[in-house]
């Protein structure tokens, strides 16, 4: 994965997709392709992609994968396998998502630091 995310969470475009993809792949396949390997890229990239047709029919034969994804919430879902997760109408986010398990994760830590705090 390469390029930027913008404030809102919005994956914006690269340079030089195609040689970015075409030298990952080349990599993957040096190393041996295993069908698990691939990048993951903007969404607003994927109309400038003019790929090498052996790219494209490891692609098309599921042994390179290419993820086109317009926000890190997507991104997120591909890396992980698991929703990014929506806020509720209390304002927090479904407990079995990336987003939802981050907060979590720092709802937890916060309260340990009011504990120690506490103490002192």
């Amino acid at each position: 994965m390469t390029g930027s995310v913008n404030q809102f969470g919005d994956v914006q475009p690269i340079g030089g997709v195609n040689e970015k993809v075409e030298g990952f792949y080349s990599v993957c396949k040096r190393r041996g392709l295993t069908g698990s390997q691939g990048v993951i890229i903007p969404k607003l990239n994927s109309t400038n992609l003019m790929l090498r047709n052996e790219i494209l029919e490891a692609v098309e034969q599921g042994m390179f994968h290419i993820w086109a994804v317009s926000s890190i919430k997507e991104g997120m879902e591909v890396l992980t396998g698991v929703p990014g997760g929506e806020r509720t109408s209390a304002g927090v986010y479904e407990k079995q998502s990336v987003f939802g398990m981050v907060q979590e994760r720092i709802t937890a830590m916060v309260n340990k630091m009011k504990k120690i705090e506490g103490e002192q």
